[in-house]
């Protein structure tokens, strides 16, 4: 089509602003504001359609077929979800009296739903919906305890397009009220200077210290990255900067990009907000807000002390200097130019507790604190203007669809749960295994979150596989915090884990490092993120779960395990040390990891691990001296 070129983006545009307003329709509750009567499933189809939508007129690299079916396909799209959305009130009334037309929505609806995700996310992600749909038409051939009830194809799609507990139930509904609100937060604070002013207090916080590009891009990004929603979108926005400046620093291509990766990704880990999963989280447990945010504070400490401590020492190893002088901006300057962006976290936070409101509400705040405050003061004498507005908006929404098509996703699989049984016979089978070894559960748990999260974004990967994967956990007595955290983390550690591993394949195109060995350095330099997960299952104190001397205890021996394993990744202290060095401190680290309560005897572990690392420090001093010594002599 020759109009194309100008049509697709002003589609694109449309579109996008749809999914922005209509979130914002739905967070702020406008409908009984306005006394209007309305299904919140009216809304979340009307969301669906314009994503969809979306995605046929956006990712057109995995096209199939001429141009001009994108537009076919996405004006089918809408139709149907507005269609639906129309007819929702008459048919949620009395369903079976509609059953034809029920059937041809899903006929219609659930093909479209699965080639819109191909376009955005690919292959994979879809072939795993089509093996439960499959396994849903087919239940009662499957043998054992994975045997279930199975579904005429016109029944089933029908049911999975319609019915509010699958396609339309809470997973979408949490993304539409929830998460969209907060990437338009995330683009707020990047369009009003926000993520600049970020990396400027990043800069003055810790770039005096060796290797202080790394550090200043590892707090920048976990600063930036806690809102932004997306691994991805945090290396994109702030790994322009932080990359080049660690590279100048004397960081390797493949060192600058790995750390950039994991700080992003860790980001999504860090309270208050981890990329809007904190709500999630607390909206799936049925549990509050400060709960959640209180469990997240020790594991996402170590997480970033681990990553700093390796950037100290990788500093110490190839003798990286602080950053210049002149690069970094003087305290009084940068407080000046953005003093007010922590008000909107400040806002959000006091609306959550005090005011007991919302989080989308909340969130709705947060964004008119920081809107009205730059309006006023403006950052480095610029004021958002109404076309950065408008970007903003627009990005929003075209960083949202894929989490609305995820959660749409999310609802289709636990509709083949509930319909074919499916749920009770994985449990079942999951249940056994964990009862003859709960480790052996946790790590099938773990490679089936890394696996389903591939490349997907933040809240996506925490919907669909706490779908799939937390049942069988609670259904072992696992803490219900610690199941969902265990779960939060591992789909997390997709972003930096081979072979799909997008967070470090984004930052490894910045830095220009080789993608796969970029993957496999970020893996190590958060590697806490694979082993923590596993010590807050056996012992919740690591999640604040507990007398407080049990925590407190948790907590200082997990720092000291940290700092004893980072030095023996990296092999280096004050000098570097041999590899039986690396070994020993790195045996001892990892017992001064377990926590007292882990086990019966783990206390022991503990104090063998503090005898190691003693015996070790006093061994390394007395070889300093005596090296210093002969020298000397």
């Amino acid at each position: 089509m020759a109009s194309s070129p100008v049509l697709r983006p002003f589609l694109t545009a449309v579109l996008a602003f749809g999914v922005t307003a209509s979130a914002l329709f739905m967070a702020g509750n406008i409908p009984r504001r306005l006394g209007i009567s309305i299904f919140p499933e009216q809304l979340v189809l009307v969301v669906l359609g314009l994503s969809m939508a979306l995605a046929f007129i956006m990712a057109t690299d995995r096209r199939i077929g001429p141009a001009w079916l994108d537009y076919l396909l996405a004006g089918a799209s809408l139709c149907v979800c507005l269609w639906m959305s129309w007819r929702y009130p008459q048919i949620a009334v009395n369903f079976f009296r509609h059953e034809q037309e029920i059937t041809w929505i899903g006929i219609i609806l659930v093909p479209l739903l699965l080639e819109a995700l191909r376009r955005k996310s690919g292959f994979s992600l879809v072939a795993v919906v089509l093996v439960f749909l499959v396994y849903a038409l087919i239940a009662d051939r499957v043998p054992g305890v994975l045997g279930g009830r199975a579904s005429p194809i016109d029944e089933l799609l029908g049911y999975l397009a319609v019915d509010s507990t699958a396609m339309l139930g809470s997973p979408i509904k949490i993304v539409v009220n929830i998460v969209v609100v907060y990437i338009l937060f995330g683009a707020m604070l990047l369009a009003t200077g926000g993520s600049n002013w970020f990396t400027d207090l990043a800069t003055v916080l810790v770039g005096r210290s060796r290797g202080g590009a790394a550090k200043m891009a590892i707090v920048s990004s976990a600063l930036f990255g806690s809102i932004s929603g997306s691994a991805v979108a945090n290396v994109a926005s702030t790994g322009v900067i932080t990359i080049p400046l660690m590279k100048r620093g004397g960081y390797s291509k493949r060192m600058a990009a790995s750390f950039e990766a994991v700080a992003s990704t860790g980001g999504q880990m860090m309270p208050p907000v981890m990329g809007a999963a904190a709500f999630l989280m607390a909206e799936l447990l049925q549990t509050s807000y400060a709960t959640i945010v209180v469990a997240a504070i020790i594991p996402s400490l170590l997480f970033f002390l681990a990553v700093l401590i390796q950037a100290d020492l990788e500093a110490g190893v190839k003798k990286i200097p602080a950053v210049p002088e002149h690069l970094i901006p003087p305290l009084r300057d940068v407080l000046r130019a953005g003093w007010y962006f922590p008000l909107p976290f400040a806002v959000l936070i006091w609306v959550l507790f005090s005011l007991n409101r919302s989080p989308a509400e909340a969130a709705l705040w947060a964004i008119a604190t920081i809107l009205v405050f730059n309006a006023i003061f403006g950052y480095k004498g610029e004021r958002i203007s109404p076309a950065k507005l408008w970007e903003a908006v627009l990005r929003a929404g075209r960083g949202s669809f894929e989490i609305v098509l995820i959660g749409a996703i999310a609802g289709l699989v636990i509709g083949v749960l509930q319909t074919s049984g499916l749920g009770f016979g994985l449990t079942y089978l999951l249940v056994g295994l964990g009862q003859h070894s709960l480790f052996a559960l946790l790590l099938a748990t773990a490679v089936v979150c890394i696996l389903l999260g591939m490349g997907m974004p933040t809240t996506g990967i925490y919907l669909l596989v706490a779908t799939l994967a937390a049942p069988p956990l609670l259904q072992l007595d696992v803490n219900p915090i610690a199941a969902h955290f265990f779960i939060f983390y591992f789909g997390m550690m997709s972003m930096i884990s081979p072979p799909v591993a997008v967070a470090a394949f984004a930052a490894s195109s910045i830095a220009g490092s080789t993608a796969m060995a970029t993957a496999l350095t970020s893996v190590r330099v958060g590697w806490t993120a694979f082993i923590v997960p596993f010590l807050f299952v056996f012992s919740p104190s690591l999640l604040m779960q507990g007398d407080w001397n049990d925590v407190l205890l948790a907590a200082i021996t997990a720092i000291a395990g940290v700092w004893l394993v980072s030095i023996a990744i990296v092999g280096y202290f004050k000098a570097q040390i041999t590899p039986g060095s690396r070994l020993w401190l790195g045996l001892a680290g990892m017992f001064v990891l377990v926590p007292a309560e882990a086990a019966t005897h783990a206390i022991w572990l503990e104090v063998a691990g503090v005898l190691l690392a003693g015996a070790w420090f006093w061994h390394h001093r007395a070889s300093m001296r005596a090296s210093n010594g002969s020298t000397e002599a």
